[in-house]
């Protein structure tokens, strides 16, 4: 991790020093500690210049402490999303995660999207990509931040030599929310659905081969697009009920937000 140091602008310096000044000799350690006269006057004085150091580590500190926090401008999220393959006609399903970096842009030159792909499993297609570019405007609107602020990286982690299509979109949108706010994600939940530009989360296939990976993977929650939890090819909640999973249907990036990390939007 790249740290950015951040420094102060100095202000109004000291007036140069002219003939007419006095030059007065900066007192020694020795003769602030005689000065007092005394064992009781010594010590008085032992305790104060004590006093004085700690308070200065104490100040220095807090300063540092300051300063590295805000020179770190990364924030990071990671979210998990569904995928299914076909082997011998029948889909399966898995859990893949994705791993978001968010970087605030000082000048406002973004929204930039950037796609990390170059380890086994983490390239993705054309329509995947833009559905995060998507999801980047959607997540922007939901908390009414300007993008243009943003630079944004994606690393993709599958099984899959190539990850496709946009239902992973509304969980980047959420994974990008969570990293902007520095909020934690619920672990357990997971979410799949299309993203729409305001918001909204859009119907996407292959629900029942997606709730057997999220069994899989330990799940215990799936969040789907309104109207898909029972169709007239399945019926989730069921399904769900025969893996310990519960079905919620969702319409919006709020509502997911919400689900996913106990905190309103």
């Amino acid at each position: 991790m790249r740290f950015f140091g951040l420094s102060r602008k100095p202000g109004g310096g000291e007036e140069p020093m002219t003939a007419a000044h006095e030059v007065l000799p900066k007192p020694s350690l020795l003769s602030m500690l005689s000065s007092g006269g005394g064992g009781a006057g010594l010590q008085r004085r032992v305790s104060q210049l004590f006093f004085l150091v700690v308070l200065t580590g104490i100040t220095i500190a807090t300063v540092c402490s300051q300063s590295l926090v805000q020179a770190d401008p990364h924030r990071f999220a990671t979210v998990p999303a569904l995928a299914v393959s076909a082997s011998d006609g029948k889909e399966i399903g898995a859990v893949h995660y994705i791993v978001i970096q968010l970087d605030r842009d000082p000048q406002r030159k973004g929204p930039t999207v950037l796609f990390s792909e170059r380890s086994k499993g983490t390239a993705v297609d054309e329509e995947w990509k833009e559905g995060v570019r998507v999801a980047v405007s959607a997540a922007a609107a939901t908390l009414g931040e300007d993008s243009r602020n943003w630079t944004i990286t994606i690393k993709n982690r599958s099984y899959s030599n190539l990850t496709q299509g946009p239902s992973a979109s509304s969980a980047v949108a959420i994974g990008i929310m969570a990293a902007a706010r520095g909020e934690t994600l619920r672990p357990g939940v997971a979410l799949t659905g299309a993203i729409t530009a305001d918001g909204g989360i859009d119907e996407v296939g292959g629900l029942p081969g997606k709730l057997e990976g999220a069994a899989m993977a330990n799940m215990h929650t799936l969040l789907v697009p309104k109207g898909q939890a029972r169709t007239e090819e399945w019926d989730l909640p069921q399904l769900g009920r025969l893996r310990n999973i519960t079905v919620i249907e969702v319409g919006s990036l709020r509502e997911a937000y919400e689900l996913m990390t106990g905190k309103q939007r």
